[in-house]
């Protein structure tokens, strides 16, 4: 069996990008590769700790370099022997230090000590039609595992754009012409960044399976005990009131989210997650359909209010969404990293056009 390179495996935690999909299926289901793939987690962990400095002021290499030799040669002195399945685990403890060295000289140490696997990249969005019922069955992730929210939105009003573009870092878009019936200058409105953490636990997901009559799936290799970390945001929204109050149009442009592993694929995670006890079949069989990559964003879509259709907004994939009702409509998509949506009580037609004038 061939197994992929040490390269290849440290590419899977700094630049998860450049692995193919063979690659990645085979580190899947492979005990030695994850367990390889675990050891370079821990030696990132080291290497962070001993170049660690305090309140993150500026490296100080020649400091960072004693107290790296230092737990070095205490590593060393403590493992006299390769553990089993880790036959290149003993050979990477003494190129630490030379990796160090080019850490300190080119600060990139971020990268080099990153614990977490970048498992998803929003670059376009698709819409996922489902019942409403099928929306509400879907089961609470925290019967699964701990979920921890980090940051808060803190939505708050800006007084202009200008504002709004230096409290988010983004290019904040600007409306060229209004529609018939809507009128005045937009609220500005500002989000920040937030992200949620989930812990899997295997005998948490147990119990919650034994309580609905079901039997758990055995976890695959890595999962119990991985942590799963979304992050989105920060955004932007003018709005457009109408004489009613309600928005008579919205202009909103975020960072995209993103997903990061303690080191499990994302095809895994998804298949797993996918197949859990509560889950509808239809639901998970048209999920499973999503690209293994991990760069396109499923967009749950009440099917039996709203209708989707698939056109381009400037040459990007973008999706149109409107109710049957014909009361409201809007249009998403995602542009190297970063999704924007207008919407508005519009049609179709009314909010592509502005979505194509955008500057």
């Amino acid at each position: 069996m061939r197994h992929p390179t040490e390269g290849v495996l440290r590419r899977l935690l700094d630049e998860a990008a450049g692995v193919t999909d063979s690659d990645r299926r085979h580190v899947t289901g492979c005990p030695q590769c994850l367990g390889e793939l675990a050891a370079m987690r821990e030696d990132a962990a080291f290497m962070r700790a001993a170049l660690a400095t305090e309140g993150g002021a500026e490296v100080d290499v020649a400091s960072a370099w004693g107290r790296l030799s230092e737990a070095t040669h205490a590593t060393s002195a403590g493992r006299a022997t390769p553990r089993a399945g880790r036959p290149r685990a003993a050979l990477r403890r003494p190129l630490v230090a030379a990796l160090a060295v080019a850490v300190v000289v080119s600060a990139a140490g971020v990268a080099a000590a990153n614990d977490w696997l970048q498992i998803f990249r929003t670059e376009q969005i698709a819409p996922v039609s489902l019942r409403t019922a099928d929306l509400i069955a879907l089961p609470d992730l925290s019967a699964y595992g701990d979920v921890e929210v980090a940051g808060a939105p803190d939505v708050r009003e800006v007084p202009d754009a200008a504002a709004a573009a230096a409290e988010t870092g983004l290019d904040v878009p600007e409306v060229t012409a209004l529609p018939r019936g809507v009128s005045g200058e937009p609220d500005y409105q500002v989000g920040r960044e937030v992200s949620a953490t989930f812990t899997f636990s295997a005998d948490r997901a147990d119990r919650a399976a034994a309580e609905a009559g079901k039997a758990l799936p055995a976890p695959p290799p890595g999962l119990d005990g991985s942590r799963l970390r979304l992050v989105a945001g920060p955004g932007v929204a003018q709005i457009w009131a109408s004489s009613s109050g309600a928005p008579a149009l919205f202009v909103g442009r975020a960072v995209a989210p993103s997903a990061f592993s303690s080191g499990v694929p994302f095809e895994t995670v998804r298949d797993y997650l996918l197949s859990l006890p509560g889950v509808p079949d239809d639901v998970a069989a048209k999920l499973r359909t999503f690209t293994a990559d991990g760069s396109t964003l499923p967009l749950p879509v009440p099917a039996d209010e709203v209708t989707t259709s698939s056109t381009q907004v400037n040459g990007v994939p973008a999706t149109v969404l409107a109710t049957r009702d014909r009361t409201l409509a809007a249009v998403v998509w995602v542009d190297d990293g970063v999704v924007t949506v207008v919407a508005g009580s519009l049609d179709a037609d009314e909010v592509l056009s502005i979505a194509g004038d955008l500057r």
